[in-house]
This record gives C-alpha cells, sequence and structure tokens, in this order.
C-alpha cells in the first residue's frame, strides 16, 4: 500500500495503459441499454507522428470520453487511420529516388506493393504515440481507409451516386501540381506573399479590316504572369470604364503570337488595379476561366502537365519550362517594344504544401460531384439545430462555405488511393461498376481499361462516420452509434472534411453524422507565432512527456538536412528557445496544460511554464495523497457505520466545496469549456483540499474525541477518492495509481478507477452554514499572515494573537489560529484591543492584533534600508521600460514580467511607507 516518495509518471504510465487495454476497458459495452456516446477520431495520416495539434485534441476526446464512460454511457471512441494519398505516394517516391528507382519504371502494381510495405512498416507510429498520450480508444475497432470494408464503402458510394447522375467526368479548371502532375485541393495550396513584379505590355489596336492603328493606339495591358499571355484569348475592361467604352467590341493584336482577340466588358475588372485592363486567360486563371463562361471564350491550354510549355504556342517557346519562358516572354516583348514599363509588386503565390511549387490552374479531364442539392440538406440541418458548432460562430463559416459551392473534383492523378470504379472500352466508352465483372456484363466488352486516377483521400474521409461502423452493412453499431454525439477538429477543414461528412452521412444513411461540432484553437508558440521547425520553435508532446536535452534536440531537428545553411539556422533558433532543452513533464501534466488551454479562442499560446505549473500540481496530489494515507492507513476511517461520528465545520465545508466542484465541472464539460475543467480542479485540489482542509484537518487529528478524529478521517479519504474520480478523464495515469491506494480506505472496490461512476454533485450537501464559518476562518487567518508580513516576523517565530469579537466563535477558532497561523496563543479579550504601536486588521466583527514588542529605532532602519532597496529595483525596471529597444525587441512576455515587477515593487514601497509612518 505504500506509496513511493516522490510522482515519477515514467514509472506508472506504461504499466497502467497496458494494463487498461488489456482489461478491455476501452471497449464499448455488449449491450445497447444504456444511453450511446460516440467519438469519432479524426483519422490522421497513416505515415504521420503525433504533433502538438493532435495531442490537444486527442486529449480533449479523450477527458470526453473517460468522462462518459464514467457516467455509464456505452461509449465508442472509434479509432483509425487515413491513407493520406499525396503524403504517402511522395514519401515511398523518395524512398525509390534514394534507390535510383522511378515508379513509372517499376509499374503501378510493384509501387503499390512498396506503398503498403511502408504503410505496415510505419503505419502504426502514430497509434503508438497516441497510446502514450493516454488515448482510450477502442484499439480493436481500429480502421483505415483502404480496409477491404473501408473500400467496399467507398466503391457503394461512387457508383451509387454516379447512377444518380450526381457524379460526372468533365473538363474544368483545377488546382494543378506540375511535380506530383495530379490535381490537389484547395487545402493543399498554401498561399503566401511574396516580390514579384507586374509588367504593363503593350496590346496593339486593330481596325475592323484587320491593320493596325497607329503604332501609338494599343491597350495597356498589367500582368503578374506573362508566360499566360501565349493563352490570352481577350482583353477585358469595365463596361463604365470612360476611358475604354468606346473600344468595347473592337480587337487587338496579341504580341508574340500574331492573334487577334477581342476587347470584352466585364464587371470583373477593378478600375483601379493597373491599367484597368485584363488580359483574360481561361484555361491558365480561375477569374478569367469565369469570365470565359460568360462570355462563351474558348479556353487555349499552353501548359504541358509538367508545366512546359505545348504545341499551342509560338514554337520559339515549345518545351521550355514556363519559368524559363517566361524570361524569353519578357526579353522579347522589351526588343519588339512592348514592354512598357516593370514595377515591383507583392503578390500572394500559390504553392503545393508538399513540394513548394507554384501550383497552376489547369484544364484537365477530371471526376466531379454534383454538390448543389447535397449542399442544400448540408445546411438544412445547421439550420434547425440538428447539428450544432462551438463555439457557434463556426456555423456561419460552413454556411458561406457550402452557399457558395462549386462542384467537387474527386479524381487525382496518383496510383496510391482508391482507385476509380470506371472502365474504358477501346473507343473510350465508360462504364461505372463494383468490379471489372459487373463492368464487362454492363458494357458488353470483355477487352476494358480501368480508369488510372485514384480518389480524393475527402472522399473517403467524407464517409468516415458512418464506413467505420459497418456501413453499407445494417450493423448493430451503426444503429447504436449514429449520430455519433461530437466532433473535435479544427477550424480549417470545416469544409473540407466537416461539411462533406454531413452531406455524405445524410445522403446515404438519412442521418447527421454528429450532432455537435466543437472546432479548437491552434496552436501556437507562447509568443503567438505559428510553430514551424525553421522557426526552431516547434514541439514534440513525446519530448514535452519525456524530456530531451539541447544536443539531442538540435541533432532531431537538424539529422538528414541537406542545406547547411537551413541547419544552422534551425540550431540556433532551437537554442533560442530551448537553451536548457526540454524537461520531462509527463503525461498528465501535458493533458492539464492542453485541457487548460482549451477556451473557445481561435488561438492558443502554449507556455512551458504551465506545463512545468501543472507537474507541480501533480506533485501537490500525490505528496498530499501520501499524508493521507500515512495518517488513515490501518486507523479507523469510519468505515463501520455503527461508531458515532462528528463532523466539524471544516469537513462539512470541504464536502460542500466539493459538490460545487462537481456541479461546475458537468456543466463545463456540457459547454466544451475544458479550460474551465482544469480551473475547478485545480482550485479544489491545491487550494481548498490541500492549501486549506489537510491544515484543517492536522489540529481535527490531534483531538482527544475520537469521533472527530473518525470524521476527520473519514472525510480525508472519501473527499481525496472522490477527487481523483472527478480529475480522472483529464489525469487518468497519476489518478488510477492514487485511487488503487486510497479507494479501499473509502470504502471502495473495483480493478481500475476508469469502471467507477462519475461523481455527481448532491445539493443536500451543499452547507451554506459551514461556507460561512470557513470562510470567516479563512479571512482570519490569511489576516494574521499579513500582519506578520507587515511586521516582518520570521517563520519560525510564534507571537501571541489578541482578538476581539464573539467569544464563542472565537474560541472555535483558536486551535486553527495557532496552527496555521504560527501563533504561541490566541488572546480572546473582553473588550476592545489594547492601543499599541502595531498594526490592526479588522475581519467583519473581529479585530485582530499580533502581540510584539517592537524597538521603534531599529525597526525604522530597517524599514528605511528596504525602501532603498525597493527604490533601486524600480529605477531599475522604469529604465528597462523606458528603453524603446527593450520594449520593442524583448519578447512580449519578458516585457509583461518587467511591468509585472514594477508593479510588485511600487505596491511594496507603498506598503513600508505606510509601516514607517506609524512608526513615527
Amino acid at each position: 500500500m505504500e506509496l513511493e516518495k516522490s510522482f515519477d509518471p515514467k514509472h506508472i504510465e506504461n504499466r497502467w495503459y497496458a494494463g487498461w487495454e488489456s482489461a478491455g476497458y476501452f471497449k464499448p459495452a455488449a449491450t445497447a441499454e444504456q444511453s450511446a456516446y460516440c467519438i469519432m477520431l479524426p483519422p490522421p495520416n497513416v505515415t504521420g507522428t503525433l504533433h502538438m495539434g493532435h495531442a490537444f485534441q486527442h486529449t480533449l476526446m479523450d477527458a470526453l470520453t473517460r468522462y462518459h464512460r464514467m457516467l455509464g454511457d456505452n461509449t465508442l471512441w472509434q479509432p483509425g487511420t487515413d491513407h493520406a494519398g499525396i503524403a504517402t505516394q511522395i514519401v515511398v517516391e523518395r524512398q525509390l529516388d534514394q534507390q535510383k528507382l522511378n515508379r513509372r519504371d517499376m509499374g503501378r502494381e510493384a509501387f503499390l506493393e512498396r506503398a503498403w510495405q511502408w504503410k505496415e512498416e510505419s503505419g502504426s507510429t502514430i497509434t503508438r504515440q497516441m497510446r502514450r498520450l493516454g488515448t482510450s480508444c477502442d484499439w480493436t475497432r481500429e480502421r483505415f481507409t483502404m480496409d477491404a470494408t473501408l473500400s467496399r464503402a467507398v466503391t457503394e458510394v461512387f457508383v451509387r451516386l454516379y447512377r444518380e447522375g450526381l457524379i460526372y467526368r468533365g473538363k474544368r479548371l483545377v488546382n494543378w501540381d506540375p511535380v506530383l502532375q495530379t490535381a490537389v485541393s484547395d487545402l493543399e495550396v498554401v498561399s503566401t506573399e511574396e516580390n514579384g513584379s507586374l509588367w504593363h505590355i503593350r496590346y496593339p489596336l486593330e481596325l475592323p479590316d484587320g491593320s493596325l492603328e497607329d503604332p501609338d493606339e494599343a491597350l495597356i495591358v498589367a500582368t503578374t504572369r506573362p508566360e499566360t499571355m501565349l493563352g490570352d484569348v481577350a482583353v477585358a475592361v469595365h463596361p463604365d470604364d470612360p476611358r475604354y467604352r468606346h473600344l468595347i467590341g473592337r480587337h487587338v493584336r496579341l504580341p508574340l503570337c500574331e492573334r487577334t482577340i477581342p476587347i470584352i466588358a466585364d464587371t470583373y475588372v477593378d478600375l483601379e488595379f493597373g491599367t484597368g485592363c485584363v488580359k483574360i486567360t481561361p484555361a491558365h486563371d480561375f477569374n478569367d476561366y469565369q469570365v470565359g463562361q460568360r462570355h462563351h471564350l474558348i479556353p487555349i491550354n499552353i501548359f504541358t502537365l509538367d508545366g512546359k510549355i505545348n504545341e499551342f504556342a509560338p514554337e520559339q517557346y515549345q518545351g521550355m519550362d514556363r519559368f524559363d519562358a517566361r524570361k524569353k516572354i519578357i526579353a522579347d516583348l522589351e526588343a519588339q517594344g512592348f514592354l512598357m514599363e516593370t514595377k515591383p509588386h507583392k503578390l500572394m503565390a500559390p504553392r503545393g504544401d508538399r513540394t513548394n511549387t507554384i501550383i497552376e490552374p489547369m484544364l484537365t479531364d477530371q471526376w466531379y460531384v454534383a454538390m448543389e442539392g447535397l449542399a442544400k440538406r448540408g445546411l438544412g440541418v445547421v439550420a434547425d439545430g440538428q447539428v450544432k458548432f462551438t463555439p457557434d460562430n463556426w456555423a456561419h463559416v460552413y454556411n458561406q462555405w457550402l452557399e457558395n459551392i462549386q462542384d467537387w473534383c474527386i479524381s487525382r492523378q496518383l496510383w496510391w488511393g482508391h482507385r476509380i470504379p470506371a472502365w474504358y472500352d477501346e473507343d473510350g466508352n465508360v462504364t461505372v461498376a463494383y468490379d471489372l465483372a459487373e463492368a464487362q456484363q454492363l458494357s458488353g466488352k470483355t477487352n476494358l481499361r480501368q480508369d488510372d486516377d485514384v480518389l480524393d483521400t475527402w472522399f473517403s474521409s467524407a464517409l468516415w462516420p458512418f464506413s467505420t461502423l459497418g456501413w453499407p452493412d445494417d450493423t448493430p453499431e451503426l444503429k447504436t452509434f449514429l449520430p455519433t454525439s461530437v466532433l473535435i477538429t479544427g477550424f480549417d477543414i470545416i469544409f473540407f472534411w466537416v461539411a462533406r461528412m454531413v452531406m455524405m452521412s445524410l445522403h446515404f444513411t438519412g442521418k447527421v453524422p454528429f450532432r455537435e461540432v466543437y472546432i479548437t484553437g491552434l496552436i501556437r508558440d507562447a509568443e503567438g507565432q505559428k510553430m514551424s521547425k525553421s522557426k526552431g520553435n516547434v514541439l514534440d508532446p513525446l519530448d514535452l512527456i519525456d524530456g530531451i536535452a539541447l544536443p539531442d534536440l538540435i541533432a532531431k531537428r537538424t539529422t538528414g538536412l541537406m542545406n547547411p545553411k537551413q541547419a544552422e539556422s534551425i540550431e540556433k533558433n532551437t537554442r533560442k528557445h530551448f537553451p536548457d532543452g526540454i524537461p520531462a513533464f509527463g503525461t498528465d501534466a501535458l493533458r492539464f496544460t492542453f485541457a487548460s488551454l482549451a477556451s473557445h479562442g481561435r488561438d492558443i499560446k502554449f507556455d512551458m511554464q504551465r506545463c512545468e505549473g501543472y507537474r507541480n500540481f501533480c506533485n501537490k496530489l500525490w505528496n498530499a495523497t501520501r499524508y493521507v494515507l500515512m495518517n488513515c492507513e490501518d486507523k479507523d476511517t469510519g468505515l463501520d457505520e455503527a461508531l458515532p461520528l462528528a463532523y466539524s465545520a471544516a469537513d462539512r465545508w470541504i464536502v460542500s466545496r466539493l459538490q460545487q466542484a462537481e456541479l461546475s465541472i458537468a456543466q463545463a464539460f456540457a459547454n466544451y469549456r475544458f479550460d474551465l475543467v482544469a480551473r475547478e480542479l485545480y482550485e479544489l485540489v491545491w487550494d481548498e483540499y490541500c492549501d486549506w482542509y489537510v491544515e484543517l484537518a492536522k489540529v481535527q487529528l490531534n483531538s482527544s474525541a475520537a469521533a472527530v478524529q473518525r470524521a476527520t478521517r473519514r472525510t480525508l479519504v472519501r473527499v481525496l477518492e472522490t477527487m481523483l474520480r472527478l480529475a480522472h478523464p483529464v489525469i487518468p495515469f497519476i489518478t488510477e495509481e492514487l485511487w488503487q491506494k486510497v479507494a479501499p480506505l473509502a470504502g471502495k472496490q473495483g480493478s481500475s478507477i476508469m469502471t467507477q461512476p462519475y461523481p455527481i454533485a448532491d445539493s443536500t450537501k451543499i452547507d451554506q452554514s459551514a461556507n460561512e464559518n470557513i470562510q470567516l476562518l479563512k479571512d482570519m487567518v490569511n489576516a494574521c499572515r499579513t500582519l506578520r508580513g507587515e511586521m516582518n516576523l520570521s517563520p519560525a517565530l510564534k507571537a501571541p494573537l489578541l482578538v476581539s469579537g464573539d467569544r464563542q466563535a472565537l474560541a472555535h477558532f483558536a486551535p486553527y489560529l495557532v496552527a496555521l497561523a504560527k501563533l504561541s496563543s490566541v488572546d480572546i479579550q473582553s473588550d476592545d484591543l489594547p492601543t499599541a504601536d502595531a498594526p490592526v486588521s479588522i475581519v467583519k466583527d473581529f479585530k485582530l492584533m499580533l502581540k510584539i514588542e517592537i524597538d521603534a529605532a531599529a525597526e525604522r532602519e530597517r524599514l528605511s534600508k528596504e525602501i532603498a532597496r525597493i527604490d533601486t529595483e524600480i529605477a531599475k525596471a522604469q529604465a528597462k521600460l523606458s528603453n524603446p529597444s527593450f520594449v520593442e525587441r524583448a519578447p512580449g512576455n519578458v516585457v509583461e514580467q518587467e511591468k509585472e515587477r514594477l508593479s510588485a515593487f511600487s505596491a511594496k514601497r507603498d506598503s513600508l511607507d505606510e509601516q514607517l509612518k506609524k512608526l513615527n
């Protein structure tokens, strides 16, 4: 039963997690008699590793899962991983590249074998890391988006949508990555502000007979992409622009191309930007594509799929890389007198998040889902409250996206993923079917070729809430757990994932996929900066759990980097942010930190100092438990109900305070205010139980009355045992370890805290009289401590207290005051306090004064010296804060700390002045 002297997280975490999992505690109930509670894990990339965003969200999901499991709900946290089409294919291709191999030389089947091999080797990394965090998913139900059962669901959805006329193949403009040579989603395109140029180019006006006007007659077109002019099909001006209104319907000669293109009017043109004339290239710009559609312009695609100039451009540019072509085009324009000027210009450059190459809008044949009808149903269930967002402002973002929805491009030119179930005959006729045999039967042809494309990763992810529960079969899990209870995810994928799950689930099951969506903020560093490897401020959750020395941290971040300058920069920034490496905080402290930060804000500043504070909290809980065990083991803890119990006001107060905490925590969980759950736990355990009740209990345990001692021990162990259950969803490891020791003393039985009921508040135990009584005692103790501070008494010195007021109350409080305020005695005065040169504190109807003989001259000298020291510190702080260099360059938290120091010194100075005045 003995507890180790100090809390060692590493010692207990692996042992308890393995025990929980092997005992089957993470599984839902076999029967559906209880109310169901289900959370779907947003499937992380199968080949990924746990990052801070994962760890943050997984902590919140696990807290809810453990909470509802203990409430008695039939609870399922459904885990799984995503095949991550592009990410995984890039990893495997890079491995092949190191072996001087190419996927196209290998062929599709051999490449896919390598990809599956890589998935088997590294696919369990992130789930192992999740276990380190204490996540209580039902791992026996773990799914992978390319499992046979989930792949069957994907095929079922595609075929049904196609046969319903909701999936079609068409030529549209898509985001195209010329390096990967595939369409990519908007989420995989990162737009960053970069320095570019704005080129002003002359487009000569033509007369109706096809001859050129006066050489000076031309439209000046401003563009940031001169290479795409080879695909121009028009020049647009605003219909209300007086400069050009008379030219609408005329034609210009396209420089370098010897083509004639029309001047059209369109309100898309911004009169204020550039010259007010815009080149229209529908095949290579999304806005231009829309203009082209309105004016029935035929697009001209001038790029190959790998970003080179194709045969539809003038011969001299064909085969050139797009950016090499840009240089030659600019030179040719200048040589032929078409380039009027070049201006520096800031622009948003769209780059692929995996390749960092400029993404090219490209006209290609792709598969699409028609979204309009699906989106209407998706909007309806949010409008009528079937799906609720927390915070509710995110519903507006969801609605905006669905109200302006475009058809969804679902095909990708990759090999890793769900291959599109469509087959072509020799004439290019397509047949969509469940398999080749059905395609042959439907088409009447045997020589069929399957479509080479795979489906967008988000297509299978959109089916996650019901495909993981066994759909298209009508399984017991589907009946029990759909709709799921809540989805916890980030705001960046509300459209890409959340909205699509709503639409797909409604269409195929008739049910919403989840009743609530809790949108979390983005984890940033302590300064509010985005975490990135280059800044050196990125954190690995496992480093926070286990700790890592600075040299190891630098090696971890720089090993394998080919660029020495990049490695040097990362090392420098790592040393700046983590000069002493990262201490080991343990899983519970990290989880408590995440919970405490989970407000409803958009950005979350992660400060390691808070981790340290919550590690101290765990130590405090551990030490308090050691005290309780030392004083209650092998002693009477009130288990025999026949023996008398004499509860004190302090006993009734801590039980009352426990009920209030239980009420607050239940409300906070209901509102997804994990920060308030953490705060209530912290205040109850540290501020109330450890700092006050344990100290009051020490007095009571010295009582000569057995009934008082028995009631005190009973209260100590029962409140502690309840607090451990209350805190378990947030800090599962330490609470399990301590509960095993405390539970028998409280008369509790069970193999794990996980299987115990969650504490529910009992309003009949809220004792207002005891609350007021102990608040008065606290105020008196604090008043005595303040008096000691004002008089600069040594902590070792026990002074007598003179006090006037209600004698009965004072007699009751006296033993507590002696112990908690370090007094030698409490002298209750019949009348008012005697006149003396000592400070007096007033607490309600009570007056308190410490009886200390003071050497006035010596005390004046001491106070004067202390005031001089404080004045020096104030001057230093003021000098720093008045220095613009310090205020502008120092980190924000350092400046804030300096302001707090100045404020504290100023308050101390005022207090010392007051003491000196009293002496004088």
